[in-house]
This record gives structure tokens, sequence and C-alpha cells, in this order.
């Protein structure tokens, strides 16, 4: 009888080591109210999931001023942790008659690298979209989300920004203020997008920012709307006044005594109300990237030379601010964790889907 009992204890015993090692190679998964963690290291899942609820409320509070409502659905967020990994990630979601849903996001990277960098960059692009409610300019958007990086790589992303331009890779902005889709050089656009960004958020703060881009988003009239809100007469004076903020080493900027340097701002004309977004045509394009854009050299240009036209088209856009987001989510359908697909040493694809399916691929980006 005691023999029985022990070959019992032992038989449980295995099971037992089994359905562990079986959970482990399988993940965890960990709910919160906006998202659902799913991933293989099993002892970080609640931290990344509390984490990302943090970083949404603090990001939407410094961006916008108050906190979001919640998602009607939550956002699953697949992670790969790993030292040896590239850390970054790809974020996705929809935009349909003013609404903005089907979150989906996948990251990796080293665990401090995820918590410091990657989750603040992609969890901005939510917060942007959730106000916005449509596509924002890639430099925008970009420049934006990785403003919220850890201070090492900003400071790496200024480092680039001079290689490049040393290098006759930087973008004119007429080119980058056109740009619906990323440039087959990506990295020049995440540098140069972060540099400008943090330019004009130091002349006027992250609401002024947001004001501006809103105005532009109006009629694409992006020269129109540097002069209201930062007193540039073009995009080429904007370039070159930049272009000499760089030159000097990124100094900290007095905002009132650089505004005051710039020359007034006209009154700002009445815009005509634009009607709610309609879905992400721009998005829907399956043509491909866009050509690499002509260089912007460290030496200031002409504004003439800078000021060509830009794309016209007109993008409608909603009222912003936050808008309530339905009932209490449902748990999501258990899905497989994995490492984002391989790509080139800091690359970020960018997938055209289908017409039927207007979808937004926010991130898919990888740093050593």
């Amino acid at each position: 009888m005691y023999g029985a009992s022990e070959s019992m204890d032992a038989r449980l015993s295995r099971t037992l080591l089994v359905a562990a090692l079986l959970a482990a190679s399988l993940g965890a998964s960990y709910p919160t109210p906006n998202f659902l963690i799913e991933t293989r290291d099993t002892g970080r899942a609640a931290l990344y999931g509390q984490t990302a609820e943090r970083l949404r409320r603090e990001l939407a509070i410094a961006w916008v001023g108050e906190e979001m409502p919640r998602w009607a659905d939550r956002c699953r967020i697949t992670v790969e942790v790993g030292e040896r990994l590239g850390a970054g990630g790809a974020t996705t979601f929809l935009f349909d008659r003013g609404e903005v849903f089907g979150w989906r996001m996948t990251i990796q990277g080293p665990h401090e690298r995820i918590l410091d960098s990657v989750l603040p960059h992609e969890i901005t692009h939510m917060v942007l979209a959730s106000y916005f409610r449509c596509p924002l300019p890639r430099w925008a958007d970009e420049g934006a989300a990785t403003s919220a990086e850890h201070p090492s790589e900003r400071m790496r992303h200024r480092k680039m920004l001079v290689e490049f331009l040393q290098d006759n890779r930087g973008i004119p902005f007429n080119n980058m203020f056109a740009m619906k889709e990323y440039p087959r050089d990506i990295m020049p656009l995440y540098a140069q997008g972060f540099s400008l960004a943090e330019y004009l958020i130091q002349n006027g703060g992250r609401r002024k920012f947001l004001t501006f881009l809103n105005d532009g988003l109006q009629n694409d009239q992006w020269t129109a709307a540097i002069s209201r809100h930062y007193g540039h007469t073009s995009l080429g004076t904007l370039q070159n006044s930049w272009l000499n903020w760089v030159a000097r080493g990124f100094p900290q900027i007095d905002a009132p005594r650089a505004l005051a340097a710039d020359q007034q701002a006209p009154p700002r004309a009445a815009l005509a109300s634009q009607s709610r977004p309609r879905p992400n045509l721009i998005y829907r394009d399956g043509g491909g990237t866009q050509p690499a854009a002509d260089f912007v050299s460290l030496s200031p240009q002409p504004a003439s030379a800078l000021n060509s036209p830009i794309n016209s088209a007109v993008m409608d856009q909603g009222s912003g601010g936050w808008r309530a987001s339905g009932e209490t989510p449902e748990p999501l359908a258990p899905e497989r964790a994995g490492i984002l697909e391989s790509a080139p040493q800091r690359a970020h694809l960018s997938h055209p889907m289908p017409p039927e399916r207007p979808r937004q691929i926010i991130l898919q980006w990888e740093r050593p």
C-alpha cells in the first residue's frame, strides 16, 4: 500500500511538472481594463500590463490634458522579451466613421527597453489616434512618439540626424509635410520628424503642437498652419530656423524669446467646418512606398527654393477630444504569442491593407 501511494505521488509530481512546463511554454495572459498582455515571460506579464495602463493615462494627460475613456475592446499586446532582440514593435488599428478601434500591438526587445521606450512610443501613437481619429502626417506621428522614448534613445536620434544631414539624406520640408507613406530611406524620417517635433514643442508645448496639427489636417494647408501657430511665413523659413537650431547643437529653447524673434502670426482665418473623418483612405493604396526624397543639408537654403506646393488632397477632420468608448470589453480569444517577423536592422515597414479594411499600421521598427 505504501509503495502504491509512493507511485501515485510520483505520477502526480510528474503530471504537475509537465503542466508547469506546458504553461511556461504557452506563456501568460494578463488582462487590464484596456489591454491584454500575452508573453512567454510569465513573471513580467502583470508588470507590462500595469505599465501600459499607466502610460496610457500619463501620456493622455501630458498631450491632451485629461485621461482617455476606457476602450470598448482591449488592445492585445504580444510581448517577446530577449536581451539580444532589437527593440521594436508594430501597432495596428482601424479608422471608420470617426472612430478608431481594432487595436493590436506586437513588441519585442530587452526588458528595460520595452518599458522605457517601446511601450511609450507605441502608446503615444494610440493616444494621438484616439484624439484625432484620423491618420497624422508620418513625420509628426513618429516625431511625437519618439519624444516619449528614453533620453538615451532621443540622444541617439539627434546624433543620427546630424549624420543624415551631413550625408545628404535629409528630407526637404515641402516633401516631408506631403508624405502620406514612409520613404524607402526610413530612418532619416524618424530622426528628422522627432527633431522637428521637439523643436516645435519647445516653441510652444504639446497642446499648441496638437492645435497646429489639427489646423493643418483641415485642408492640408501646412504653410498657412505653420504661419498661424509658429509665425514662420513658409515651410522654407521654418526649415532654415530648424537647421540653425540643429547646427547649434539642439539648445534648449526659451520659448517666449524664440517666439518674439519670429514674425507676428497673422490673425487665424476662419476655417470651414469639417465633417467627421472618412475611413482611412490614404492608407488604402497598395502602390508601395514613396521614393526617397531629395536631401536637406545642414546649410540653410533660400526659402523660395524650399516652399514648392505640397499635396493639397483634403483629409476630413473630426472635432478632436475623447469620445465615450462603449461597454466593458469581453475577454479576447487566445492568440499565440510570437516574435516579430525578421526585418532589416532599424527597418520600419508599412503594409498596405485591402480597400475593405481601412487599417493603419503604425510602427514596425527594430533597433539594436
